[in-house]
């Protein structure tokens, strides 16, 4: 599926295939959505990313059990709110979900030097 791993084998994904999912054209992409809170979005974000807050999810629970037939991609700051919010979203119904490993910190150190890094 568009580059994403057999879900029934991980549930993370690197960075550098982050980076080469982004560089498909946007209409084969997977939903790339930032789990952070608004204080941390508005500090720094992967172009291209919606953004939910992980304690939001249960009430945008609709929204986020829809049909995503690209997948999705969640990110957090260092990949452990977004480990817990594919979790999370697994259990909603929906399987190709993903988390990004190291969040945007490694997203930052690898992929985007010049991103801002925080905390």
């Amino acid at each position: 599926m568009n580059g994403l791993p057999d879900p029934a084998l991980t549930w993370e994904v690197s960075v550098w295939q982050v980076a080469a999912l982004q560089s498909l054209p946007e209409s084969e992409r997977p939903w790339l959505l930032d789990c952070r809170e608004e204080d941390e979005r508005a500090y720094c974000q992967i172009a291209g990313s919606d953004w939910i807050p992980l304690g939001d999810f249960s009430e945008k629970r609709l929204i986020l059990s829809q049909s995503h037939s690209r997948g999705v991609v969640v990110y957090c700051h260092h990949g452990m709110r977004s480990l817990r919010a594919a979790m999370m979203l697994r259990e909603w119904g929906i399987v190709h979900v993903f988390s990004m490993a190291g969040g945007i910190e490694q997203w930052a150190i690898e992929i985007d030097r010049v991103m801002p890094r925080y905390g």
